[in-house]
């Protein structure tokens, strides 16, 4: 199964990084490139494990997600629940450590996928990673803005 990761260090502890990654609305479309709309599904208000989410990519496709786990300010998981007919399944996951800095956080994202139909699936996982490694790249690099961004870090100073 393929997996792709990246991670960096932002400028922010473990608990600030934790909540800028769970922004919703107008916050999160901030600073995640990858998403162009997103909502909680069932009448949730906030992420919790078993809350699920709508999502659409800026390519245009959607997909429903399950939070399997949700342990603030260490860790987030996901699976797709439902999503694009070439995707058979995904998952991802967020963490959140201390870095040797001071007030900051090592970052790193990870997801692994497995493609349909079966008789492409070597083909299709391969060109899966390129597109997803480039796209986790962008995402978590807007990651990093956002955890420098002063709006962004207001708002979760809110919470």
């Amino acid at each position: 199964m393929p997996v792709v990761e990246a991670s960096l260090i932002v400028p922010v502890p473990p608990e600030v990084a934790y909540a800028v990654s769970q922004t919703t609305g107008e916050i999160r479309y901030r600073w995640d490139p990858f998403v162009r709309e997103q909502h909680f599904l069932d009448g949730a208000r906030k992420p919790a494990k078993g809350v699920r989410t709508f999502t659409r990519s800026r390519h245009g496709f959607t997909m429903v997600s399950e939070y399997v786990s949700y342990n603030p300010p260490s860790n987030v998981g996901m699976k797709m629940v439902e999503g694009p007919w070439f995707f058979e399944m995904m998952g991802g996951g967020w963490r959140f450590s201390p870095a040797d800095e001071p007030g900051h956080s090592v970052a790193t994202w990870r997801y692994n996928f497995r493609c349909r139909p079966r008789l492409i699936r070597p083909i299709a996982e391969w060109v899966g990673r390129w597109l997803l490694q480039r796209d986790i790249d962008r995402r978590i690099a807007g990651f990093r803005k956002g955890c420098g961004d002063p709006v962004v870090l207001a708002a979760v100073q809110e919470r």
